[in-house]
């Protein structure tokens, strides 16, 4: 044919070249593909943990280590620059008063926590409405919200005497110092959380016929608990230093009566098995709180953490 060039078309052998090279070509690009999709399967599929793996990765285990890295170093520090027991005691003098007072040290910790518990279910049931007031209404928030910035510069260990005289020496100073130590931060984080819902969903609510009751369970609500979660948090455990407080300044039962009366006959090892108590007391109740998180708002990114490490 003219015009054309013979070795492109008159060469049976160089087409079959082009074919065969094609082929190639092609089956190699799709067996990379496949080989590059085979290592990506790979890479996403979970691999199977041995039981130290698992024992590691648990969520109690890395704490824990490092507590007993905060003991050893602890100890070493008394041995190595001979530091007297009447200053700081050793670990061992600690839990040996723990194992051997461990019945008295129980028995003064149940009205540390009944006033803590109480203070914290008070700061809750009134720091939510506050909150829900300040974040509705511009006026509301001009007068109340600066007050409570205000309130919390006062020391509660300076105030915490006049409970005593106002209530006695009953379990009622103990739960208002609770609850003024753990009111504030529901407050600010419930406000926070109502303030940062959208409007646009608020006006699709509205839109659709929805009350003002509907509106809030269905919208204002639900984007505001995981912040109020956390309000909650750290209320719990403001709420034991608070009934500490109380305890301090005048109780014949408690945790703080106990750690009081270390420190007036210099006994250390049973003040800082006191403190443990206090820090297992906390850890516990905060523990409770965010397990209740995880069953109120199942669906909130922080709650799937484990599936999208696992994943």
């Amino acid at each position: 044919m003219p015009g054309t060039s013979p070795g492109l078309t008159g060469n049976p052998g160089a087409k079959r070249h082009r074919e065969s090279s094609g082929q190639y070509l092609s089956n190699g690009l799709i067996s990379a593909h496949n080989e590059e999709n085979c290592r990506e399967r790979k890479l996403a599929e979970p691999k199977p943990q041995n039981a130290v793996s698992k024992l590691l990765n648990a969520a109690w285990v890395r704490p824990f280590l490092f507590l007993v890295f905060i003991v050893v170093a602890w100890d070493l520090a008394i041995r190595i620059f001979k530091i007297p027991a009447y200053q700081i005691p050793s670990p061992l003098d600690v839990v040996a008063v723990l194992r051997t007072e461990w019945p008295e040290l129980l028995r003064q910790s149940w009205p540390t926590t009944y006033a803590t518990v109480c203070g914290f279910l008070l700061s809750a049931l009134f720091g939510i409405p506050v909150a829900m007031l300040i974040a509705g209404s511009k006026t509301v928030e001009s007068y109340v919200y600066p007050l409570l910035v205000f309130s919390q510069s006062v020391p509660k260990i300076a105030i915490a005497p006049l409970f005593v005289v106002w209530f006695g020496f009953g379990i009622i100073p103990k739960v208002i110092s609770a609850f003024l130590l753990g009111f504030f931060p529901v407050v600010v984080s419930a406000v926070q959380g109502f303030k940062s819902v959208d409007p646009d969903m608020v006006d699709l609510a509205r839109a659709m016929q929805g009350s003002r009751l509907q509106v809030f369970r269905a919208v204002n609500l639900p984007h505001a608990l995981p912040a109020i979660f956390s309000g909650l948090k750290v209320s719990v455990t403001l709420a034991v230093v608070g009934a500490v407080v109380g305890e301090f300044v005048g109780s014949n039962s408690g945790i703080g009566y106990v750690m009081q009366r270390s420190i007036g006959t210099f006994d250390l090892p049973t003040m800082f098995a006191a403190l443990v108590i206090l820090a297992l007391l906390g850890v516990i109740l905060f523990w409770i709180v965010d397990r209740i998180e995880k069953l109120v708002i199942p669906w909130h990114v922080s709650q799937r953490e484990d599936v999208i490490f696992a994943s």
